[in-house]
């Protein structure tokens, strides 16, 4: 069975944790950037929290019904950088709001935009380091990224759809095999801080991990092997 495969593939042992089960290269990068792209700067993060922390977590629901209207680009600035955003900057490393194992960070943030007045619907890319987002391909998505999905017209009727990927060699070099347990637990630690900021600010959120992997890989434009698709989530105000 290939799950439990998996687990014992993976598994750490006092005998071998530090053997090579693979050969992989070393893998310096943290961001990926599309320079080509025309690219759409997000306003600086600021607090736009309406409720304590205690209020977010016990109001804490997914939510698939959204209002028509968009979420505007100060609340998306404000949601990406609580998700995954540089939190502070040093001369030698830049610190993230959400966990990483080994300070890697694999996890790339893609958007579908299905209703802005603001950027053009279709594809984008958010640039970390610069904080903006990056067009990759201009155009209606929300069927197709629907029906990738399963069929979940939520998806459709999102205003944003986050798509989070992994870049493997980020993490393999170290971790060899562990990492791969380990690029989900990071999609997962940037998907709650998402969930936690949305609702900060009177948005609504709800995770998606069933999908047909090939077609979202090949919405993205990515080989869904160095990198691929992990994990989606729709964003709206509710």
């Amino acid at each position: 069975m290939i799950g439990r495969d998996f687990l014992q593939g993976t598994k750490y042992s006092r005998k071998d944790i530090g053997s090579n089960s693979g050969k992989y290269f070393y893998d310096s990068s943290r961001y990926k950037q599309y320079n080509n792209a025309k690219k759409f700067p997000l306003p600086k993060p600021t607090d736009l929290s309406q409720k304590t922390l205690m209020e977010c977590v016990k109001n804490r629901r997914s939510r698939r019904n959204f209002a028509s209207d968009e979420v505007g680009l100060e609340k998306l600035s404000y949601i990406l950088w609580v998700s995954d955003g540089i939190s502070k900057i040093t001369p030698n490393f830049e610190y993230r709001t959400a966990p990483s194992a080994g300070a890697l960070y694999p996890i790339e943030t893609y958007l579908v935009i299905n209703r802005s007045s603001v950027v053009p619907t279709g594809i984008f890319h958010w640039n970390i380091p610069e904080h903006s987002l990056e067009l990759i391909r201009e155009g209606d998505f929300a069927r197709e990224a629907a029906k990738a999905a399963l069929d979940q017209t939520m998806v459709a009727r999102a205003p944003v759809v986050i798509i989070w990927t992994a870049v493997f060699s980020r993490s393999t070099w170290k971790y060899k095999e562990r990492a791969y347990r380990y690029v989900f637990l990071d999609a997962g630690h940037i998907a709650a801080q998402l969930f936690l900021g949305a609702v900060s600010v009177g948005c609504g959120t709800c995770q998606i991990a069933a999908f047909y992997d090939d077609e979202i890989n090949k919405m993205l434009e990515i080989d869904g092997i160095n990198e691929s698709a992990l994990y989606l989530s729709v964003l709206g105000k509710t």
